[in-house]
């Protein structure tokens, strides 16, 4: 997986070391995850282009990233496009016939916004790489504990969270807030049982 350092990705990371489905889990990132287990091999990048795969069957990505906190849309593309590709295709390469990744809601190739455009040309392009499952999740607004991953609070994020809890019996199920471990929980169950090209709404999330 990559991304196992992220809120998503922490979460996901658990629920894959916390069940027997897997022999082996393998991240791939510039940072260790904090987990420990027997199982885990860490295989540190600094850069996902470079990145070759050791054989794996299933592929879980959490890759992502703020403009802000990238600091240009370019920056922001190398994370959300150009990095989570990278990380699909050597895992392709590797044997990988199977592929869970984390979008966002709204994500489509054609929005006028630069952040879910992206988001969706990332979807279309990993739609054509050859995997038997793709399993998309686009969660909404992310609720959890940043902090703990050393990560600035976001502050429009938390203006919604706030604002979401506050309109929940108004704002469409869509577009309100969800837990980091709703979604990891979400991706994994779903790529447990999936066959073939799957989107899952946040709304449908929130309902598990």
């Amino acid at each position: 997986m990559a991304g196992a350092t992220g809120l998503v990705g922490r979460a996901v990371l658990a629920r894959l070391l916390a069940g027997n489905a897997y022999s082996a889990v393998h991240c791939v990132g510039r940072r260790a995850p904090a987990q420990r287990d027997i199982r885990l091999a860490v295989h540190l990048a600094d850069s996902f282009a470079e990145f070759t795969a050791p054989p794996v069957d299933d592929v879980f990505i959490t890759l992502g990233t703020t403009i802000k906190t990238a600091g240009s849309r370019a920056a922001f593309r190398a994370v959300d496009f150009d990095a989570v590709l990278a990380v699909a295709r050597a895992s392709r390469i590797a044997g990988a016939t199977r592929l869970g990744v984390v979008s966002a809601m709204g994500a489509d190739s054609h929005s006028a916004l630069f952040y879910t455009r992206v988001k969706g040309e990332a979807e279309e392009a990993l739609a054509l790489l050859g995997f038997s499952t793709l399993v998309v999740v686009r969660p909404s607004f992310l609720a959890g504990e940043r902090e703990s991953l050393g990560q600035a609070t976001r502050a429009g994020e938390k203006i919604a969270l706030g604002l979401s809890r506050l309109l929940s019996g108004v704002i469409p199920a869509n577009y309100q807030s969800i837990s980091a471990d709703s979604v990891a929980r979400t991706l994994v169950e779903e790529m447990a049982v999936r066959q073939g090209q799957h989107v899952v709404l946040s709304g449908e999330m929130q309902q598990r």
